[in-house]
């Protein structure tokens, strides 16, 4: 990305940004696509991902730093497995410079719609932390006639006093060098990393999330959200990493959807899984999963927080 015209003579600017909203917005698609590359999962599955991760965005047109947050869907929690991954998200808005509430664009075809009770806690959340917030309009690529996009603008702006309001496309790239600049503009002066640094998350906590992607993927409705992955072991061997990992199910009939017949379904999700992790750390993985059952792991506020954050935070 870093479209934005050279300033050249321009001060550094850097900050911290939180991504927040409702589950399945494309939180985790737009800030992939202004990396330029995959670093957190998505998937059309709410509620995917489960913690906040930093990803630091970098341009040295003008100079600028933005380290996002992209935290999980705030929702109405209805297990422990539900209230930690909110809480996840109010942590993820601690000492930022700057939020993004990002929502999803309404068709021409429905009318404007009232603000509802996820939306009002999310402005809620908001109005706490007590710092810019930028409305990013998602998904205007479904949105046939664009004029339709502005009467939906000014219905958030009688909301919320939002810094900026920019209509997006995170799938398409539409619209994200208009969001950065937006965002520099309300970064303070100055430098927060070392050039080439992007996540401060290890590279096993990114197995696990890959493992846990393609699982998704692969299973879509067949699983529900009861189910998590833990990384037994990590091994760098020269040029091979070796990871050995758990898929955690809570029903004994989750596990034979996952494993498959005849194990079909556990070699897809390992196949895929392996490829995503060898494109993230640039070495040859070889992958063992296995399968286990622990029932009712989301409803204990202990194993769930346990098994959201695999790399001990």
């Amino acid at each position: 990305m870093g479209g934005e015209v050279t300033q050249e003579g321009a001060q550094p600017r850097a900050g911290r940004c939180a991504i927040v909203g409702q589950p399945n917005v494309g939180k985790s698609t737009m800030l992939n696509a202004i990396l330029g590359h995959k670093l957190v999962i998505a998937t059309s599955i709410p509620g995917t991902t489960r913690t906040s991760v930093l990803g630091v965005y970098a341009s040295q047109e003008p100079p600028t730093q933005i380290a996002f947050v992209d935290t999980p869907g705030l929702h109405r929690p209805k297990s422990a497995l539900g209230k930690v991954l909110v809480a996840e998200a109010k942590a993820g808005l601690l000492g930022v410079d700057v939020v993004v509430m990002m929502v999803e664009a309404q068709r021409a075809s429905e009318p404007i719609r009232e603000l509802n009770p996820h939306d009002a806690r999310v402005l809620e959340l908001v109005r706490e932390v007590d710092r810019p917030c930028i409305l990013v309009l998602n998904k205007i690529d479904a949105v046939k006639n664009k004029a339709a996009l502005l009467p939906q603008l000014q219905s958030w702006l009688e909301h919320f006093p939002f810094a900026a309001v920019v209509p997006t496309s995170a799938t398409k790239g539409v619209g994200l060098d208009g969001l950065l600049k937006e965002l520099r503009e309300r970064l303070p002066e100055g430098v927060l990393y070392a050039d080439e640094f992007l996540t401060d998350r290890p590279e096993r906590f990114f197995a696990g999330e890959f493992i846990r992607e393609a699982l998704l993927r692969h299973t879509r409705g067949d699983i529900p959200q009861g189910v998590a992955v833990q990384i037994d072991e990590f091994i760098d061997d020269a040029a091979l990493t070796r990871i050995t990992a758990t898929i955690i199910v809570e029903k004994p009939s989750h596990k034979g959807i996952v494993i498959g017949a005849g194990g079909r379904m556990l070699k897809q999700v390992g196949t895929e899984a392996r490829l995503s992790i060898e494109a993230f750390i640039q070495r040859k993985v070889f992958l063992k999963l296995w399968v286990k059952v622990i029932s009712g792991w989301t409803a204990n506020a202990t194993r769930a927080k346990q098994f959201t954050n695999q790399d001990g935070r």
